[in-house]
């Protein structure tokens, strides 16, 4: 192995800072959530409003099956979550942070 010429000091806050194990597999996993058009599309439209299948698939002009398959991702990386009303489920957010999230890619992308 080749010589670091890092500082101890810095050296050891780069292997603290640096994630791994559970943290590392669930970041992975946190961040394809965006990863993906679709999911980014529902992501920014959930972030305004709980819907239901039906209303995504005809405000983002897209197939009733493709929106069910990336809600079910997104309810499989607790992004999502649901409520019932009779026969009609409610998808909305898990938490404000995964639009908070998005808008900071925005914000970084300098729009």
């Amino acid at each position: 192995m080749k010589e670091i010429l890092l500082d101890k000091r810095l050296q050891t806050m780069v292997r603290d800072y640096v994630p791994s194990g559970e943290i590392l597999d669930e970041l992975v996993c946190f961040f394809t959530m965006f990863s993906d058009y679709t999911r980014l599309k529902i992501i920014s439209s959930l972030a305004v409003s709980e819907m239901c299948v039906s209303d995504l698939s005809n405000l983002l002009k897209l197939n009733q099956t493709t929106v069910s398959h990336q809600l079910r991702l997104l309810k499989n990386l607790n992004a999502v979550k649901t409520v019932r009303q009779g026969k009609v489920v409610f998808y909305s957010l898990r938490s404000d942070l995964i639009s908070e999230v998005l808008l900071k890619g925005v914000e970084y992308l300098g729009y």
